[in-house]
């Protein structure tokens, strides 16, 4: 008599006397996984295990991290774009004095970051 595992198509191995069922994975793709990703898995890894192993098993893990980097660079682009207006930083102050310019953008950059830290990749 069949076991449903193989009713279903699944077959075995024999490794000493025990039967393995060989499983593998479904490719999922080649993804580059940027910063804002990674640290999003490390967050579902941790604190959202549920969530985590049920896009890994699902075979959308990766795509998945992939779609919320995306989203989280998009947004902190377009946050440090509203921020610069915002605060006057003009590619004139660029030219006239890159050192305080860079200042401006490095701070600017990190409170984006910051926003999109609290409400995308830590949520």
């Amino acid at each position: 008599m069949k076991s449903l595992f193989e009713q279903f198509g699944g077959t075995y191995r024999k490794e000493s006397d025990y039967a393995i069922p060989n499983l593998e994975m479904p490719y999922t793709g080649n993804f580059e996984i940027g910063i804002y990703g990674q640290r999003h898995l490390y967050y579902l890894q941790h604190y959202s295990r549920i969530t985590y192993i049920n896009l890994l098993t699902s075979g959308k893990l990766n795509e998945y991290l992939v779609e919320i980097d995306s989203q989280a660079q998009e947004r902190v682009f377009r946050i440090v774009e509203q921020m610069k207006q915002a605060q006057g930083i003009t590619e004139q102050l660029k030219e006239n004095n890159p050192i305080k310019w860079t200042q401006f953008m490095n701070c600017i950059k990190r409170q984006a970051e910051e926003i999109i830290f609290a409400g995308l990749i830590y949520d």
